[in-house]
């Protein structure tokens, strides 16, 4: 009955997390560093992990897109700590900071300063920052 029982919890464990998990990332933890290879398109930069500029970087696990505006900050001189993916508050503090910056550089207010990379960011990370 007791190897019945954990051989049963440990299927739903394995399917569980392979249905929550993104594919991608599956198995990966937080504390795994990425690299950041970039490459310039038609005026964009890429660090080739996400390539959209739409979705919003999650604060509590990995993400293709953590991983893109971690790269991207990084390249534009604003430290967001260790590049793993999860959006955390190192990565919010460089996110204000940049946010801040480009202000300051269009001499208006251009982005909301709240470290959320969304649409308006993306596309200043992707074109615009002072490393670009």
């Amino acid at each position: 009955m007791r190897r019945n029982l954990a051989v049963a919890l440990t299927a739903a464990t394995l399917i569980a997390g392979t249905v929550t998990a993104p594919a991608a990332f599956a198995g990966t933890t937080a504390a795994q560093a990425y690299t950041c290879t970039y490459r310039e398109s038609s005026g964009n930069w890429y660090a080739g992990h996400y390539n959209g500029s739409t979705v919003i970087p999650s604060s509590t696990g990995v993400s293709s897109s953590g991983i893109e505006a971690q790269c991207l900050l990084k390249k534009a001189g604003f430290s967001p700590g260790t590049i793993d993916g999860v959006f955390g508050s190192k990565s919010k503090a460089a996110a204000k900071d940049f946010q801040t910056y480009i202000n300051d550089w269009a001499n208006r207010p251009m982005l909301v300063v709240d470290g959320i990379v969304g649409p308006d960011t993306w596309y200043f990370l992707r074109c615009c920052g002072p490393g670009m």
